[in-house]
């Protein structure tokens, strides 16, 4: 546990709808990070896998039925701020009143609906290969940035466009494209000397392909199985994860940056995660 104290960002990169599917497809960067830390391709989506549900629950730590939104309410409205189920970033500038915050997203209603306004948050909304040359510049001038958040969105597109699945090319030939853009940013963390003091989120939040070849939102493992995975400090190598559910992201975000994290909250911190 004292090593999460080395602890000084956190990253959270996703994809979208990408599900457990980097099994079945060349994914040489993700493959290589997560092999220097913890991985699981059983986590498991919120219920109903779909991006607002499950993105929602990522970033604010509880259930859908609690955060309550879904595509349309994000596509529409501002997340309320006095919200009693703040997002991550909410509580860390709360605590941490100067930190640098940011948040980049392809699918714009993270940023205008999911995640607060008046937060001082750096926001960016872009298609992925741009996002991600945001992300590259923005950490060039922004080393001790606290907390930074990455949604690329074309996994989902695909599979809603040629189908979910192992049998899909298309689909799995846009995962493979997001490695090699996952690659990159991680490559500006690891060249800006960035690496040995973060915790590095990767992860997806649904898959697709179960009930209905072309969406989501089911109980069918392909629609919940997911892949989730990090390195940093205090995280072996090789480290299991029998049980994690994709909200347990904002535990593990708000434990790694010190920060106590609600009481109502439905995240949790996976046993054995950091350590004994």
């Amino acid at each position: 546990m004292s090593n999460v104290n080395q602890i000084e960002r956190v990253f959270i990169l996703g994809m979208d709808g990408a599900g457990n599917f980097i099994q079945n497809t060349a994914t040489p960067n993700i493959d290589a990070f997560l092999a220097q830390g913890a991985v699981t391709y059983t986590a498991q989506a919120q219920s109903p896998t779909i991006s607002a549900e499950c993105w929602g629950s990522v970033l604010h730590g509880v259930v859908p039925g609690k955060h309550q939104l879904n595509n349309e309410v994000a596509a529409s409205e501002i997340f309320p701020s006095d919200s009693p189920y703040p997002s991550i970033f909410r509580l860390v500038r709360e605590a941490l009143p100067g930190a640098k915050l940011a948040a980049f997203s392809s699918w714009t209603p993270i940023n205008s609906g999911i995640i607060e306004e008046g937060l001082d948050i750096h926001k960016e909304s872009l298609p992925d290969a741009e996002l991600v040359g945001a992300i590259q510049s923005y950490l060039e001038h922004n080393r001790d940035v606290k907390l930074l958040f990455m949604q690329l969105d074309e996994p989902d597109g695909s599979g809603h466009k040629y189908g979910y699945g192992p049998d899909s090319p298309e689909y799995l030939n846009a995962i493979s494209t997001n490695d090699e853009l996952f690659g990159l940013v991680l490559g500006s963390i690891e060249k800006l000397g960035l690496l040995e003091n973060s915790l590095v989120v990767l992860l997806t939040d649904h898959g697709g392909g179960g009930d209905n070849k072309y969406s989501h939102g089911s109980d069918h493992p392909m629609d919940k199985n997911v892949f989730w995975g990090c390195v940093g400090p205090g995280v072996e190598a090789g480290t299991a994860l029998p049980e994690l559910f994709i909200v347990d992201t904002a535990a593990v975000a708000m434990q790694a940056l010190g920060l106590k994290q609600p009481e109502d909250w439905d995240a949790k911190v996976p046993v054995g995660l950091f350590g004994a």
